[in-house]
């Protein structure tokens, strides 16, 4: 694999924005050693959204509800189905996505405010479904860390993805929310080849300290899973089993995987990244995944685009359901059975307390 021209960072260029009529496309220029733009820092801006709370209810995923406490990721995934988010904000999917980041400091309080609504009625709060939670600045922010300390408080029962090591942090809020059975969590582990992983996940954690990630979370008690995600065709997807069976021994009780996803922008930043980073194999990769996509690089069929269809995708398929079986994992059968019913607002501040 040849050196990225942005050490650090998985996209390459910044992409063009549909959203905006005048824009300036940054690319690199053939021949030349150096790169057209030093390499990019990161930047972070303040949001203070009216709303916090997503609800989902689609028939990929079912009936939860998510918290983002950032937009944008510096972990830099060239493969992050999220990036497109970014041109909602006048941006980039590409560098933009991973260098432009947006905190979200009154996340808890507007999460504070949404619970005590009479007509709430709880579901899994998911967090993690766009961007990281725990990408590095959460160490400063600390946003992921105030919305579970709401979360915890009403006994709301929540869900976490991440691939980054600081979720131990928070094991002291974790774990007593998991002994009520209001906790879980998985970490994404895309391959554990070490230099793989370095350029497709250039700011994340290495595998190794993934893994230490699951073992951590395990002991203190809390459910933890792996999502073997994304699987890639002639790229990763040959180490399904042997990344399993790595989160198994770990402490890993549940698993999931999904195949890779390019929907928009992200089909040009994948390919170029795979031109740039396995040029002898790109060209076989994007035609493989067209098979497990009925032709084309993405379809956001329901029931499709988690997993495409074919013959290649049944194999996949079958694999993860054998591995899945021999190892003992349940793969979201029982979602590990969050408590719904524990949920309840704690008095606010200065209210009077009941005699009963």
């Amino acid at each position: 694999m040849g050196e990225s021209y942005f050490k650090g960072r998985g996209a390459q260029i910044k992409t063009e924005n549909k959203f905006l009529k005048a824009q300036y496309v940054t690319d690199h220029v053939e021949g030349l050693d150096e790169p057209l733009l030093e390499t990019p820092t990161t930047q972070i801006f303040v949001e203070n959204p009216k709303k916090i709370v997503n609800k989902v209810d689609s028939p990929d995923l079912g009936m939860m509800f998510s918290i983002n406490p950032y937009q944008g990721c510096e972990h830099g995934c060239i493969y992050c189905y999220a990036r497109n988010t970014h041109e909602y904000y006048g941006f980039s999917a590409g560098l933009d996505f991973e260098s432009k980041l947006f905190a979200k400091p009154n996340a808890a309080a507007l999460l504070d405010e949404e619970l005590r609504r009479p007509g709430y009625r709880p579901a899994v709060m998911a967090i993690g479904t766009n961007t990281d939670p725990y990408q590095p600045i959460e160490r400063e922010h600390r946003i992921t860390r105030g919305i579970l300390e709401v979360l915890s408080r009403f006994n709301h029962p929540v869900g976490i993805v991440t691939k980054s090591a600081l979720i131990q942090r928070d094991i002291d809020i974790l774990a007593p929310m998991a002994a009520k059975k209001l906790a879980h969590a998985f970490v994404s582990i895309s391959t554990l080849d070490r230099d793989l992983a370095r350029k497709m996940d250039p700011r994340a954690p290495t595998p190794p300290r993934r893994l230490e990630t699951i073992r951590a979370l395990a002991d203190a008690g809390i459910p933890v899973g792996v999502m073997s995600a994304p699987m890639i065709p002639a790229l990763n997807d040959h180490e399904m089993e042997q990344v399993l069976e790595a989160a198994v021994a770990a402490g890993a009780t549940a698993a999931s995987y999904n195949v890779l996803r390019l929907p928009l922008e992200i089909k040009d930043l994948f390919t170029e990244w795979l031109e740039a980073h396995v040029p002898g194999r790109a060209q076989h990769v994007l035609d493989l995944i067209r098979d497990v996509r009925g032709g084309a690089l993405y379809d956001s069929t329901w029931g499709k685009r988690m997993r495409g269809e074919g013959p290649y995708a049944e194999l996949l398929r079958t694999r993860f359901r054998l591995a899945r079986k021999r190892l003992g994992l349940d793969a979201y059968k029982t979602r590990w059975s969050l408590d719904l019913s524990l949920f309840k607002p704690p008095p606010k501040a200065g209210d009077q307390l009941t005699l009963l």
